[in-house]
């Protein structure tokens, strides 16, 4: 007597290497098996697809994903603080999350200080799109929190800095760890 795969009952098999009782049992585990040999195959195709699409990432594409990833860091360093320019909490109304990671420096007129620490805050929305960044009262907030001394060395800071593909991948990769710690003290 052998037992089924399937359902479990006795049987006698017929053949020395049956395995299921019944023509619907052998059915059902012959779909079983080849659905999780599709399901295989489509885990390989999607991470060949993902090696396949990060070897046509250009070094814009690169810049966009490490600035996702240093701005959802910068929002979580900075969760449960003000805004940096003008004082105000959220008021929790804004879809997809109150705040901005804020530049005072812009990205347009100083992209070699984007991932800097100390030039990018959380800042409400409405300060950072619709108040054109609040930079006088961002000065202030940056002086409250960084100091002086600190704001006229980011002020005057115009060093270029060219960032590789290779400094992008390990940028984006450090704040993704930092991150993931964040999530891991905070759970």
């Amino acid at each position: 007597m052998k037992t089924c795969r399937v359902c479990k009952a006795k049987f006698t098999p017929r053949l020395q290497m049956q395995i299921a009782c019944s023509l619907e049992c052998a059915l059902s585990l012959a779909v079983s098996k080849r659905g999780k040999e599709e399901k295989r195959a489509l885990v390989l195709e999607r991470k060949a697809d993902k090696v396949k699409k990060e070897a046509l990432k250009t070094k814009r594409d690169w810049i966009a994903d490490a600035q996702k990833t240093f701005n959802l860091w910068v929002r979580m360093r900075d969760a449960g603080k003000p805004c940096i320019c003008c004082g105000r909490q959220s008021n929790g109304e804004v879809y997809g999350g109150d705040f901005d990671a804020g530049h005072y420096r812009s990205r347009g007129s100083a992209p070699h200080l984007r991932f800097d620490e100390r030039n990018v805050h959380a800042q409400l929305k409405q300060c950072n799109r619709f108040d054109a960044g609040n930079a006088v009262g961002y000065r202030m907030g940056l002086i409250a929190r960084i100091g002086l001394e600190a704001v006229e060395a980011l002020e005057s800071d115009n060093a270029p800095k060219h960032y590789s593909i290779e400094d992008l991948k390990t940028l984006k990769a450090v704040y993704q760890v930092r991150i993931n710690q964040m999530r891991r003290e905070r759970a």
